[in-house]
Protein backbone atom coordinates (compact mmCIF):
# COMPACT_ATOMS: atom_id res chain seq x y z
CA UNK A 1 0.00 0.00 0.00
CA UNK A 2 1.17 3.45 -0.75
CA UNK A 3 1.25 6.32 1.32
CA UNK A 4 -2.46 7.96 -0.13
CA UNK A 5 -3.71 4.74 -0.18
CA UNK A 6 -2.90 4.22 3.29
CA UNK A 7 -4.23 7.86 3.78
CA UNK A 8 -7.29 6.66 2.03
CA UNK A 9 -7.83 3.65 4.24
CA UNK A 10 -7.20 5.35 7.28
CA UNK A 11 -9.63 7.72 6.84
CA UNK A 12 -12.64 5.59 5.88
CA UNK A 13 -11.49 3.41 9.60
CA UNK A 14 -11.13 6.53 11.19
CA UNK A 15 -15.21 7.47 10.13
CA UNK A 16 -16.22 4.18 10.85
CA UNK A 17 -15.05 4.32 14.24
CA UNK A 18 -15.03 7.51 15.33
CA UNK A 19 -17.82 8.96 12.88
CA UNK A 20 -18.49 11.59 10.15
CA UNK A 21 -19.04 14.56 12.65
CA UNK A 22 -16.05 13.96 14.60
CA UNK A 23 -13.61 13.57 11.86
CA UNK A 24 -15.00 16.68 9.95
CA UNK A 25 -15.08 18.82 12.97
CA UNK A 26 -11.04 17.37 13.33
CA UNK A 27 -10.57 17.90 9.95
CA UNK A 28 -11.78 21.14 9.85
CA UNK A 29 -9.73 22.32 12.90
CA UNK A 30 -6.41 21.96 11.70
CA UNK A 31 -4.06 24.90 11.32
CA UNK A 32 -0.29 24.42 9.82
CA UNK A 33 0.58 23.36 13.21
CA UNK A 34 -0.96 20.44 13.25
CA UNK A 35 -1.25 18.94 9.69
CA UNK A 36 1.42 17.25 9.78
CA UNK A 37 -0.01 15.37 12.85
CA UNK A 38 -3.33 14.76 11.45
CA UNK A 39 -1.76 13.25 8.35
CA UNK A 40 0.45 11.31 10.33
CA UNK A 41 -2.17 10.28 12.70
CA UNK A 42 -4.53 8.97 9.95
CA UNK A 43 -2.01 6.95 7.74
CA UNK A 44 -0.26 5.12 11.10
CA UNK A 45 -2.58 4.79 13.17
CA UNK A 46 -5.71 4.64 11.42
CA UNK A 47 -4.61 3.13 8.14
CA UNK A 48 -1.39 0.88 8.87
CA UNK A 49 -2.64 -0.18 12.58
CA UNK A 50 -6.43 0.13 12.46
CA UNK A 51 -7.08 -1.71 9.61
CA UNK A 52 -4.69 -4.79 10.00
CA UNK A 53 -6.82 -7.95 10.04
CA UNK A 54 -5.42 -9.28 13.52
CA UNK A 55 -7.96 -7.98 15.90
CA UNK A 56 -11.01 -6.71 14.76
CA UNK A 57 -12.26 -2.91 15.02
CA UNK A 58 -14.33 -4.05 18.48
CA UNK A 59 -11.55 -5.05 19.90
CA UNK A 60 -9.34 -3.08 18.68
CA UNK A 61 -12.02 -0.36 20.53
CA UNK A 62 -12.01 -2.27 23.59
CA UNK A 63 -8.35 -2.55 24.15
CA UNK A 64 -8.07 1.20 23.12
CA UNK A 65 -10.12 2.17 26.30
CA UNK A 66 -7.82 -0.14 28.18
CA UNK A 67 -4.99 1.78 27.73
CA UNK A 68 -6.33 5.50 27.65
CA UNK A 69 -7.24 4.45 31.35
CA UNK A 70 -3.82 3.13 31.63
CA UNK A 71 -2.39 6.79 30.30
CA UNK A 72 -4.55 8.74 32.28
CA UNK A 73 -5.94 10.21 29.04
CA UNK A 74 -9.13 11.11 29.76
CA UNK A 75 -9.92 13.30 26.85
CA UNK A 76 -8.92 10.33 24.63
CA UNK A 77 -11.12 7.75 26.69
CA UNK A 78 -14.33 9.45 26.38
CA UNK A 79 -13.57 9.58 22.38
CA UNK A 80 -13.18 6.47 22.68
CA UNK A 81 -15.64 5.85 24.64
CA UNK A 82 -18.02 7.08 22.65
CA UNK A 83 -16.79 5.46 19.73
CA UNK A 84 -17.13 1.79 21.11
CA UNK A 85 -20.58 2.46 22.26
CA UNK A 86 -21.95 3.83 18.76
CA UNK A 87 -20.26 0.66 17.08
CA UNK A 88 -21.76 -2.07 18.92
CA UNK A 89 -19.45 -2.39 22.23
CA UNK A 90 -21.75 -3.20 24.96
CA UNK A 91 -21.93 -1.86 28.20
CA UNK A 92 -20.77 -4.96 29.58
CA UNK A 93 -17.97 -5.61 27.85
CA UNK A 94 -16.68 -1.88 28.69
CA UNK A 95 -17.37 -2.85 32.24
CA UNK A 96 -14.97 -6.08 32.57
CA UNK A 97 -12.52 -4.09 30.44
CA UNK A 98 -12.61 -1.24 33.04
CA UNK A 99 -12.48 -3.92 36.26
CA UNK A 100 -9.44 -5.40 34.52
CA UNK A 101 -7.60 -1.78 34.92
CA UNK A 102 -8.70 -1.37 38.20
CA UNK A 103 -6.46 -4.04 38.99
CA UNK A 104 -3.83 -3.84 36.22
CA UNK A 105 -3.78 0.15 36.34
CA UNK A 106 -5.04 1.43 39.49
CA UNK A 107 -8.35 1.85 41.56
CA UNK A 108 -8.22 5.78 40.81
CA UNK A 109 -7.76 5.16 37.10
CA UNK A 110 -10.85 2.93 36.94
CA UNK A 111 -12.94 4.97 39.19
CA UNK A 112 -12.44 8.04 37.13
CA UNK A 113 -12.99 5.54 33.79
CA UNK A 114 -15.90 4.28 35.20
CA UNK A 115 -17.31 7.86 36.01
CA UNK A 116 -16.92 8.81 32.42
CA UNK A 117 -18.01 5.75 30.56
CA UNK A 118 -21.24 6.25 33.09
CA UNK A 119 -21.36 9.79 31.90
CA UNK A 120 -21.45 8.71 28.12
CA UNK A 121 -22.93 5.14 28.33
CA UNK A 122 -26.29 7.15 30.19
CA UNK A 123 -26.07 10.12 27.65
CA UNK A 124 -28.81 10.29 25.03
CA UNK A 125 -27.95 7.84 22.11
CA UNK A 126 -26.19 9.08 19.35
CA UNK A 127 -25.55 7.63 16.18
CA UNK A 128 -21.22 7.31 15.50
CA UNK A 129 -22.03 10.29 12.92
CA UNK A 130 -23.39 12.89 14.91
CA UNK A 131 -20.41 12.16 17.91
Amino acid sequence: MDELQRYRAGMQMRRDVLGDKHVDRAEAAKTALDVEFQDLITRYAWGEIWTRPGLTPHLRSLLTIGLMVALNRGEELRLHLRAARDNGVTADEIREVLLHCAVYCGVPAANSAFQAAKEILYEPQKSAGEQ
